[in-house]
């Protein structure tokens, strides 16, 4: 017969004295103190939305909707076509030229932390587009 030792059966087994908070509950090796909130497990009680006063303004410029354009040159539209798949190519332009070891390390990073779907032939050839573009050297704009 398999036995199964408790904490509790420890405890009595080395004849130490139970916790009172242990002692005191209906379940032995069920705490019952504490500071819990009233409501279902796992809710937070939170404070009620701020509502906002009279003259309260709140604006949100407009969103732009287009896609900034990519220089023009071979690997352009494989760019496109990659990139775009996952974020916008805005991205790109966005970035402060970067050296050409860093877009190498870019690609390979959407290809090997984010799980980018693209070809090490392919892979090169958006490297070789982002150096000849976009880096210190070669930015035009």
């Amino acid at each position: 017969m398999h036995k199964t030792l408790t904490l509790l059966t420890l405890i009595a087994a080395a004849g130490l004295a139970l916790p009172s908070a242990l002692a005191e509950t209906p379940r032995p090796g069920l705490v019952s103190a504490g500071d819990y909130a009233a409501g279902p497990l796992g809710s937070e009680l939170q404070p009620a939305r701020a509502q906002p006063g009279n003259g309260t303004v709140y604006r949100v410029g407009k969103w732009p909707t287009y896609t900034a354009e990519l220089a023009a040159g071979p690997g352009r539209d494989v760019v496109l076509g990659n990139c775009s798949m996952c974020h916008s190519v805005t991205y790109i332009t966005m970035q402060p030229p970067l050296p050409a070891a860093t877009w190498e390390a870019e690609v390979h990073k959407m290809i090997n932390t984010f799980g980018a779907p693209i070809q090490e032939a392919t892979a090169k050839e958006i490297t070789t587009y982002l150096q000849t573009h976009y880096t210190p050297d070669t930015r035009k704009e």
